[in-house]
């Protein structure tokens, strides 16, 4: 898979069949129309292409700063690539673009720039300045520039839009295995690793504090995880930590993972968090010794949920 930043660097050397949106979570219903979109393509001999924004629309046009979204987009690169797609364009969302008129966004944007040969498309799609254009409109286009268009049915798209929100419910309420289940893989927390208040350390239990960055990534539920990790090619399971450490009188929410049989400086490294299962609630010990000893039986119990 390419990946290409603004629709501008697409080469236009290669005919596409594509299809557009924001594909939060890359989830198991996102990735039927993607297999869809694959297949088509190689039967058409193009290239099958997403096309993507960034900011996500609403960030921009509502300022909503609220959002909370499955995937960062370093994340849905990672995601995509492990599919057979062949180009994954993702384009700056800013005022002056979502001001394009339906014409110009078809004619100029997918048309000339793109190559479009085939758009799979959502029935409820809408497009252009205001949003004013519909599907219907796509396929007067189509007819007029020479490209077909595929309808992606009702039913498809309120499976998408099901499976998404469960997802964000069920990490809201700590309820990984159904999240995992409806994403088709482990949900991943990616950031970078700095230097915490050393609490873990004394404990036995040293950790490493990640950071991410986009605030806009959803967080699930405070709690105590297992999880895995990929560090130098070699896969290592450990348990987190979401919350505030009300034992020491935390009010920062951190993320904190203690690595089973591992010594390594992690300090400034990026890592990506794969999350398996969760264990229990976050709570507030009497006293540090006794914190202690329900980390002992949580790494106990993640040992026993980690696959031999």
């Amino acid at each position: 898979m390419i990946t290409v930043q603004s629709i501008s660097n697409y080469d236009k050397v290669h005919s596409t069949a594509i299809t557009i949106g924001t594909f939060d979570g890359v989830h198991v219903g996102h990735r039927k129309i993607l297999e869809r979109l694959i297949n088509n393509a190689k039967v058409l001999g193009l290239k099958s292409t997403v096309l993507t924004f960034f900011p996500h629309p609403r960030m921009v046009l509502q300022q909503d700063t609220s959002i909370q979204l499955l995937n960062t987009m370093e994340e849905k690169m990672v995601i995509m690539k492990s599919l057979e797609l062949d180009y994954l364009i993702i384009h700056p969302f800013t005022k002056e673009f979502s001001r394009l008129s339906a014409t110009e966004f078809v004619r100029d944007i997918l048309v000339n720039e793109l190559k479009v040969k085939k758009i799979i498309i959502g029935y409820d799609h809408r497009f252009g300045r205001n949003r004013n254009a519909n599907i219907n409109d796509l396929f007067v286009f189509g007819r007029e520039m020479d490209f077909q268009v595929e309808e992606i049915s009702a039913q498809e798209i309120d499976d998408v839009s099901v499976s998404s929100t469960k997802i964000r419910k069920a990490l809201e309420e700590g309820d990984v295995r159904t999240a995992n289940n409806y994403l088709g893989y482990r949900y991943m927390l990616t950031g970078t690793v700095v230097k915490g208040r050393g609490l873990g350390r004394k404990l036995d239990f040293p950790t490493a504090n990640l950071s991410i960055a986009e605030e806009y990534k959803l967080i699930p539920k405070n709690g105590v995880y297992v999880v895995s990790s990929v560090i130098d090619d070699k896969t290592v399971y450990g348990m987190m930590n979401i919350g505030v450490n009300p034992t020491v009188s935390g009010t920062k929410r951190t993320i904190e993972i203690n690595f089973f049989d591992f010594d390594q400086d992690l300090y400034g490294k990026k890592i990506q968090i794969d999350i398996m299962d969760r264990l229990r609630d976050e709570y507030k010990f009497n006293s540090l010794e006794a914190l202690k000893v329900q980390l002992r039986k949580d790494r106990i119990t993640s040992l026993s949920l980690i696959p031999k």
